[in-house]
């Protein structure tokens, strides 16, 4: 449920012109090891890649084996060192000792030839010109690191409590009463609100904020571990359902050089939630987003972070429905003073300068298309750097925007889709350097895999680093399309994908699946290589089926409304969109509508199952993955964002349960589940299942044993197989 998509592009035609094929019948044939996750193959079918992180202004390529410096403006790259060198350096002598790889290398100190590397035991600077190590630090057994460059120091969590290590090696234990009940330093509220850690480093290094999340009033729900060899034993989650009593936050900071820990004086944490923590550029203030559970109301609070006491509650936000806007505050690093705040007040998520007594001074961007991310600061323009859809719905393009006039420059081609925002957890903090005079641009296009540009933010123009080539070129690759359909409004677009075999013959009937996901925080239908095809539909049409993909309204990043129509009734406006998409189906000479399969996985498994029950003529065959089946039992901060409690709004769940649907199914259904889901629970699935026995309906029903909401690694292959034969045995 949980699948935070941040793609975006948009075609403004009603049918793309498909991407050629030539000479499909000599080619290779795909199987799932090349086009699954898990498979044996798909390193090598996914397109090559870059690895690059920033030293102070230059860039530096950090491959498996080896670091090199790149030429900016002409790409070359020379070898700074070696994985052999620094193990040679550090006097690795065994496995334990050795680092593995220098991928994840980075480079803290501009000017300074530090690299920080970590084995299974320690974390190190090595001085990569003196060859030698001058600091290390253990880092055995920890858990949820993050590690602060200006002190050396790291926060870390181990049975569940909270730990600092500091740049001498002195190791605080902060907190002594952490366990399942109470959780320290990670990821509060279930990874809801765009929170993906729990630990928050100020600009020096000397405090840390951290999330101490009190469960003790959530209920485990009792999930169970089969792979003991004897008895099954509990594997309970905290879960704090819908309606229900959920957890308490706070909020510590842990000051390093007094080694004392306050909490910040916030009242009651009872039905209220902190959001994404944030300091002030002189490390002394923290700034909060705190929701009431309605999640309609937002207030902006600065927090001494020396006291606890709360100075101001900066700005407010009111809306009748909900509020999405999560992201901290953003301060100018050329004014203390004055600080961005991303808001979606005026209907689309856009940009806010504000001072710090809380005067809004001016809106930065408007528009009606969506500012995805702010990604930094050009300090020497004065300009922040965005992703947004202002050139198109599906698409996210780089903009410059200059602060004292709003002006906008854009950055790139203005096509395709920027892998700067594939990432939550901050993968797009890479783009662009420290200070603010270059950016990764790393992108595709439905036709390209990937390019990688560095731009020169003093000149605003891009010089080509990186080219993947096809890894798909010797292969008989499908037949990929995209446009756009009305909503079931009649006004709105929504934009699709359309996939038919590599030797598609138009005078043929096909029969045709539809995958769905359909709910909010995601989408499916972008710019990016392929328009974002997921690899299983490749499969699908070289097995001799089509397939279609249609974003609904509900589904992100296309302006509050769109996403808000299906607000206290999930599955109601969804299915009527997904129908419109039918009904285009059906003008298709070469779908046979009496072959329409329907397959979708946690949301997509809700809709798959709410489809063939309400329409059961019109699928014949499905596959629901990991669904919802009434919301009731699904999480606290997602379904009361979405459909208010289900004592405020007893109808709408009502109308989204599909309990009451079970007798009306008529096709093939196979329910699938990871019998350790924590997030669809398998309550859903086995209700349903019940619901079926005694409206003598016939669902079939598959369990992947120890399997959380997704299938891990290679049974993910075996997974797919099985979706596959399911549709191969029933709808072909």
């Amino acid at each position: 449920m949980r699948f935070k998509s941040y793609f975006t592009l948009a075609l403004t035609m009603t049918l793309a012109a498909a991407i050629p094929q030539t000479g499909a019948a000599q080619k290779k044939l795909f199987t799932l090891e090349d086009l699954n996750f898990g498979g044996t193959n798909y390193r090598n079918m996914t397109p090559q890649n870059r690895s690059i992180v920033w030293w102070g202004e230059e860039a530096v390529r950090t491959d498996a084996d080896f670091c090199a410096l790149i030429n900016k403006t002409t790409g070359r790259e020379t070898r700074l060192f070696t994985l052999a060198d620094i193990n040679q350096w550090i006097g690795a002598k065994d496995d334990n000792h050795r680092v593995k790889s220098l991928r994840y290398a980075t480079f803290p100190y501009a000017k300074q030839s530090l690299v920080l590397v970590e084995n299974l035991t320690e974390r190190m600077l090595v001085d990569w010109k003196a060859h030698r190590v001058v600091w290390r630090q253990a880092s055995a057994l920890q858990e949820h690191t993050d590690f602060a460059p200006a002190s050396r120091a790291t926060a870390y969590v181990r049975d569940h409590n909270l730990f600092v290590i500091d740049g001498e090696g002195r190791v605080r234990q902060i907190s002594t009463d952490g366990s399942r009940e109470m959780v320290y330093g990670v990821t509060a509220y279930r990874e809801m609100f765009g929170i993906y850690k729990g630990t928050f480093w100020n600009p020096d290094g000397s405090r840390l904020a951290f999330y101490r999340m009190d469960q003790t009033m959530v209920p485990d729900y009792p999930l169970v571990d089969v792979d003991p060899d004897s008895m099954a034993v509990l594997a309970p989650e905290k879960y704090p359902m819908a309606g229900r009593t959920t957890h308490e936050v706070t909020i510590g900071v842990y000051d390093v050089k007094s080694d004392k820990t306050i909490y910040l004086k916030v009242g009651n944490p009872k039905d209220r939630y902190f959001v994404n923590i944030g300091w002030s550029p002189d490390g002394k203030t923290i700034y909060l987003k705190e929701f009431n559970r309605k999640q309609n109301e937002m207030s902006l609070d600065a927090y001494d972070a020396v006291t606890g006491d709360k100075r101001a509650t900066l700005y407010t936000e009111h809306h009748e429905k909900y509020i999405t806007s999560y992201t901290s505050v953003a301060f100018l690093p050329w004014d203390a003073d004055k600080f961005i705040l991303q808001s979606q007040k005026d209907g689309y998520n856009h940009l806010y300068l504000f001072n710090t007594k809380g005067e809004m001074l001016r809106q930065l961007t408007s528009g009606n298309f969506v500012v995805y991310d702010l990604l930094g600061f050009d300090k020497a323009r004065k300009r922040a750097i965005i992703l947004s859809a202002e050139s198109s719905p599906i698409q996210s393009n780089l903009y410059a925007v200059d602060i004292a006039t709003g002006k906008r420059t854009l950055l790139d081609n203005g096509r395709g889709v920027h892998a700067n925002i594939i990432s939550p957890s901050g993968f797009h903090d890479r783009a662009l350097s420290p200070d603010g005079g270059w950016i990764i641009d790393n992108y595709a296009e439905p036709t390209v895999p990937r390019n990688i540009d560095f731009i020169n933010l003093k000149t605003d123009k891009g010089t080509r680093y990186f080219t993947a080539e096809n890894p798909w070129k010797d292969y008989a690759e499908p037949q990929i399309s995209s446009g756009t359909i009305k909503a079931a409004d009649g006004r709105t677009d929504l934009y699709y994908r359309l996939v038919k075999p590599a030797d598609f013959d138009a005078s043929k009937k096909y029969p045709t699946v539809v995958y769905v996901y359909g709910g909010p925080m995601t989408r499916n239908v972008d710019a990016y290589w392929h328009y974002r095809l997921r690899g299983w539909e490749a499969y699908m049409a070289q097995k001799g089926f089509i397939v279609f993909v249609l974003d609904n309204r509900g589904s992100s990043d296309r302006g509050r409304d769109f996403e808000q129509a299906t607000y206290r009734h999930l599955g109601t406006e969804e299915m009527k969109d997904q129908m419109k998409g039918v009904d285009f189906l059906k003008t298709l000479p070469y779908v046979d509508a009496n072959r329409l399969g329907i397959h979708g996985w946690s949301f997509g498994g809700f809709m798959t199952i709410n489809l063939m029950t309400t329409y059961p003529d019109v699928f014949k065959v499905g596959v629901a993955g990991g669904p919802v089946i009434d919301w009731n039992w699904y999480e606290v901060q997602y379904g009361e964002l979405y459909m208010g409690t289900p004592q405020d709004n007893p109808e709408g769940y009502a109308a989204g349960s599909l309990l009451p649907k079970a007798k009306n199914l008529k096709g093939k259904l196979q329910i699938i589940i990871g019998m350790n889901d924590p997030v669809v629970l398998p309550q859903n699935a086995l209700r349903f299942l019940k619901e079926c026995i005694s409206a003598g309906t016939q669902p079939d029903f598959f369990v992947y044993p120890g399997e959380p909401h997704n299938m891990r690694g290679h049974q993910s292959v075996h997974l797919h197989e099985r979706i596959t034969q399911y549709f191969i045995d029933y709808l072909k």
